[in-house]
């Protein structure tokens, strides 16, 4: 029998962003009825989401930790003029670890799948049956939304399973292959080894629109993999990302985009970061931040998230001038040097950045030296954002 207990918060979209602040409160405030709605028929959607050891403060890696279905004690990038190991390990979550854990954690009448929802308000969601599920608050949790307030690129990929036919003797992660063709803008590959002979094969590149030829990605991995020595097929896990680079834009206006009022998390709300398209850090910290709150009605909610939300936009200053460079500033076939040079730098410096949370030092020093895009084309495309 459906529970009949008020609804403290109600969380549309259990994907990353919404299905960590559920996790949260379980486990610090198990007093509160909070309830998970999500379209799709399980939490998680199909995604492999990833992390070096800096992106969580130690204190919140708990949160994760059930999470985690893969890890290394490193991993190494490689460019057209160097390679480089790393001996930071890094470690894999999945979508469907996610969907277990929920349900496990979470009363199953708390859960609700299979179910759109229309319309949001800060205190109540119509779910796409007619019913109105009525709470002290609600977080919108739906992935991106409208957002024409941001001036975006995109980082696109297609990742498959891949089933070797021999041992592959990868034993860390490549984080980055950009000695593929860079032809048409910056493009790397991306592989996790997930057993001696089954590797995750991502191909990545960054583009100014959000297109995606999901078949041509194809191609590219069974390519790779060949190059690679690597016989065999794609089997089992498969996914696809479009993940937004910002480069300009009003974050309030972003707020406004959709159902004003309603308290926005992860990229709905603009918690990713402006270079990399990367949510994870953010999800941990807007998580543990909702479950430190006191109040957690409607309006309460959007006022506590959307200055979190303002105050992500301004500590991205630097990121998305980062951004502006690379898609505005360096000749496509050339954006590949950017990244590059940068994976010389010092390896802690390179932590904190991938956080978000590059000191000023950091700042300069990623800047200083031969610049890797032309100064004049840089004063240019700085000097053409809003």
């Amino acid at each position: 029998m459906p529970s009949q207990r008020p609804i403290d918060l109600v969380i549309v979209g259990a994907g990353l962003a919404g299905g960590l602040i559920v996790l949260a409160l379980r486990a610090r405030r198990p007093e509160l009825r909070v309830v998970l709605v999500e379209e799709a028929e399980a939490a998680g959607g199909n995604h492999f989401w990833s992390c070096f050891p800096g992106d969580v403060a130690a204190e919140d890696r708990w949160l994760i930790e059930p999470l985690i279905v893969h890890s290394w004690g490193g991993h190494e990038v490689r460019f057209p003029d160097h390679a480089r190991t790393f001996e930071a390990g890094y470690a894999s979550l999945t979508g469907e670890r996610l969907d277990a854990v929920l349900r496990q954690a979470v009363p199953e009448d708390d859960l609700i799948f299979g179910q759109g929802v229309g319309l949001l308000s800060p205190t109540s969601a119509t779910l796409a049956d007619g019913t109105v599920l009525s709470a002290g608050g609600v977080i919108d949790a739906r992935g991106p939304g409208d957002m024409r307030a941001l001036d975006l690129g995109y980082q696109k990929f297609v990742g498959q399973e891949w089933r070797c036919n021999a041992p592959h003797g990868l034993s860390r992660p490549i984080i980055m292959d950009a000695t593929v063709d860079q032809s048409e803008g910056y493009r790397f590959v991306y592989v996790l080894p997930l057993s001696a002979t089954a590797l995750f094969i991502e191909d990545t590149y960054y583009a100014s629109g959000p297109e995606l030829d999901v078949p041509e990605l194809r191609a590219r991995i069974a390519a790779y993999a060949r190059t690679q020595g690597w016989e065999g097929a794609a089997e089992g896990h498969a996914e696809t990302g479009v993940l937004p680079v910002c480069m300009d834009g009003d974050v309030d206006a972003l707020w406004r985009a959709e159902a004003p009022g309603v308290a926005k998390v992860g990229l709905r709300g603009g918690f990713f970061h402006a270079l990399t398209g990367y949510s994870l850090p953010d999800a941990v910290r807007i998580a543990i931040a909702v479950a430190k709150m006191d109040d957690l009605s409607g309006t309460a909610l959007r006022e506590a998230i959307q200055r979190l939300a303002r105050a992500h936009w301004r500590g991205q200053a630097y990121y998305r001038m980062l951004s502006t460079l690379l898609f505005r500033a360096a000749e496509p076939a050339e954006r590949w040097r950017v990244l590059a040079r940068f994976y010389r730098l010092d390896p802690a410096l390179i932590g904190r950045f991938y956080a978000g949370q590059s000191t000023f030092t950091d700042k300069v020093r990623i800047l200083t030296g031969k610049p890797p895009v032309p100064i004049g084309r840089a004063i240019l495309a700085l000097g053409a954002t809003r």
